[in-house]
């Protein structure tokens, strides 16, 4: 391709359109179906028994590249992510790009590359996508938007509103990793010890723990808002009292120490690559070790317990601190670290 720099003809439906398209989109990951070129991808119909889960979400992060990831890997693992907590398994995206005319060609291939190497990693297809290019100056770049459709059995009902008095809770691994990456890159920052962006396709890691510990009550991805929004959201919904081991929960070193500096409560940094799990009590242990099983689970531990709410003031999330007293570990209020993901 001659172009260097997508401009505003790569998005105006015609042959340079087409150019970006087949030369950039289809090259990287151009599947069966996306390669056809119609407007709908026409998919195989689900196994009986089975229900469509459905997701979608847009990526905005900047800088567009960081250590750990970029754009377009986040991109397909939050989608990805996100059908998965459903308990359903993960079998296409679509992809759509709003790009700032201006942008570098070679930038946007390697953002495909990512995507194409994330997505054969999780086992998913981009079989469908859409193109838009805006003015120099109204993009900030590129812009992401995917949608995932997985197909969840009948049989299978995983939410917040499961969880119950009693149960477990289990985070994949250290936290804060992907919010500090962010932050350290884009305020110029250096730690003495390398850290970057979890940002990973957890389906295969979701699987493994429902197939050891099948009454699984949720899952749930601590992203923007992080562990301590996570979990309010899971005691609203199952008007419950969810008590956290600070002690328990896995944090790199470099990252609290990061934290501490910064003024930011690892709790409330924002993840891409782990997954809060709620188990009932006798499941808790197989779980985590299906969980320390995956590679993306190895840090994965037991940091909490479920009990129920004191009607008279409703569902709260507590933390037991190292000094063995215990506070209330409230939602993030506002954007901590704004353009996350």
């Amino acid at each position: 391709m001659a172009d260097e720099k997508v401009m505003l003809g790569h998005g105006s439906g015609g042959s340079m359109m087409k150019r970006i398209i087949d030369e950039v989109f289809f090259a990287a990951y151009g599947s069966d179906e996306l390669l056809v070129g119609d407007d709908a991808a026409v998919l195989p119909a689900l196994e009986p028994g089975e229900r469509l889960a459905y997701s979608t979400d847009s990526f905005v992060v900047t800088p567009h590249f960081f250590p750990g990831g970029d754009i377009g890997r986040l991109a397909v693992c939050g989608t990805v992510n996100d059908v998965a907590t459903s308990g359903a398994r993960p079998l296409y995206l679509s992809c759509a790009f709003i790009l700032e005319e201006g942008f570098p060609m070679d930038d946007l291939r390697r953002i495909c590359a990512s995507m194409a190497a994330c997505a054969k990693e999780a086992g998913v297809r981009i079989v469908t996508g859409d193109t838009k290019v805006v003015n120099r100056g109204h993009g900030d770049g590129i812009y992401i938007n995917t949608s995932g459709v997985g197909a969840l059995p009948t049989d299978r009902h995983l939410g917040g509103a499961q969880i119950r008095p009693g149960d477990v809770v289990l985070v994949s691994g250290t936290l804060g990793d992907h919010g500090i990456t962010i932050m350290s890159c884009r305020e110029g920052l250096n730690f003495s010890a390398d850290i970057e962006s979890d940002a990973a396709p957890l389906n295969h890691l979701i699987a493994d723990v429902l197939a050891a510990a099948p009454a699984t009550r949720c899952f749930r991805d601590p992203t923007r808002g992080g562990l301590a929004s996570t979990l309010n959201e899971l005691a609203e919904q199952s008007g419950t009292d969810i008590t956290v081991d600070e002690g328990a929960v896995p944090v790199k070193d470099a990252v609290l120490g990061a934290c501490e500096m910064l003024g930011y409560d690892v709790l409330q940094v924002a993840n891409e690559g782990k997954m809060v799990c709620v188990v009932p009590a006798d499941e808790a242990e197989a779980a985590l070790a299906a969980m320390q099983a995956s590679p993306y689970g190895r840090d994965g531990a037991i940091i909490g317990t479920v009990a129920a709410a004191d009607a008279t003031r409703g569902p709260k999330v507590f933390l037991r601190t190292a000094f063995g007293s215990t506070r209330i570990l409230d939602m993030l209020v506002g954007e901590q670290l704004p353009r996350i993901c």
